[in-house]
């Protein structure tokens, strides 16, 4: 076992000897969340106004063995192409760090509420219902004694039900959206050692496209996620698209005193990554890429994040003509 592998490991062994309930990645991380709206809001379902096919994989942490690795699939499109007030969808999600890992599925509806004449504004509200299924791989743990009754035998999971909500407004040149996940937020034990405790989670997201001259637009936006408990987490990102086809951009992710919580450990590593991202748009289909790069000490740990991500929206039942949809 490589040394990466045993400090993975050991991180979530000493959480289990511990008696800490195990939480994995409860809220997945994906760079390229503008383009990835389904896996944090249920609001988004039906929003592009064509039946639209999304894949994502993150490698996080690159070279260190049982990091994370995420992946995503979702469907999603409306129910009637006149009034476009239903959208409804299916995302299943998939993350795995070192012996832990979880899966879920969710299906989505969300209604939409057109707020001008043109049809260029809508208010949408969504709901998500599913379940999320946590297993622990004991066998790759190593207790601290031979025997050590804190470190489940063999494979044990446990499935939980779940509730998500949303809003999302968007226009032609903005978006604002909030989320609340892990609604159904409480402990379910997997056996008699292992508990997993779910922890509500909400995100705010917003952002804007923005005109410079012909065939240059800026596309800024933002992502908080808070937890109610630990550091409020901020992504800010800003695209510069190239006729719409080519789009270029950074990104900064950091923890973020935007609320005074008087319960966190003072001098906490501020955990800053910065991100190189590209998309790439043609006719129905786009394809991105982004890489993360950390400056905290971890980073003399490992070689980056990696992401892909891939959609492509389907033609009309009506023949009408697509539509892009940037945020």
């Amino acid at each position: 076992m490589g040394i990466y592998k045993k400090i993975t490991y050991l991180l979530c062994g000493s959480l289990l000897a511990a008696g800490i309930p195990a939480r994995a990645q409860q809220t997945i991380q994906f760079s390229q969340y503008v383009f990835n709206g389904l896996a944090i809001n249920p609001a988004y379902a039906g929003y592009k106004e064509d039946w639209s096919a999304s894949l994502s994989y993150r490698l996080q942490w690159a070279g260190i063995d049982g990091a994370p690795r995420t992946g995503t699939v979702s469907l999603d499109g409306l129910t009637n192409d006149r009034n476009k007030n239903i959208g409804i969808g299916v995302i299943v999600t998939t993350d795995k760090i070192g012996p832990q890992n979880t899966s879920s599925v969710y299906g989505n509806y969300a209604y939409r509420v057109r707020l001008d004449e043109y049809d260029t504004k809508r208010l949408c509200f969504g709901i998500g219902i599913g379940a999320t299924q946590y297993s622990v791989d004991g066998a790759a743990l190593t207790g601290t004694s031979i025997g050590d009754g804190s470190i489940p035998a063999g494979h044990v999971s446990k499935i939980i039900p779940d509730l998500r909500a949303g809003a999302a407004y968007y226009s032609p040149g903005f978006y604002l959206a909030a989320s609340l996940m892990n609604g159904l937020a409480g402990a379910g034990f997997i056996d008699n050692t292992t508990a997993i405790k779910q922890v509500r989670h909400m995100y705010v997201t917003g952002g804007a496209l923005i005109p410079l001259n012909k065939g240059l637009d800026l596309k800024p936006s933002f992502l908080i996620k808070e937890d109610f408990n630990g550091p409020t987490n901020l992504d800010l990102t800003a695209y510069l698209a190239f006729n719409k086809v080519i789009w270029a951009g950074a990104s900064w992710r950091a923890r973020a005193p935007l609320f005074n919580k008087t319960n966190l450990q003072q001098g906490l590593d501020r955990s800053d990554v910065a991100a190189a991202l590209v998309q790439l748009y043609y006719q129905r289909f786009r394809l991105g890429y982004s890489y993360d790069f950390t400056t905290s000490k971890l980073s003399t740990h490992q070689n980056g994040s990696h992401e892909i991500s891939f959609s492509m929206a389907f033609k009309s039942r009506a023949g009408r003509v697509l539509t892009p949809r940037y945020f």
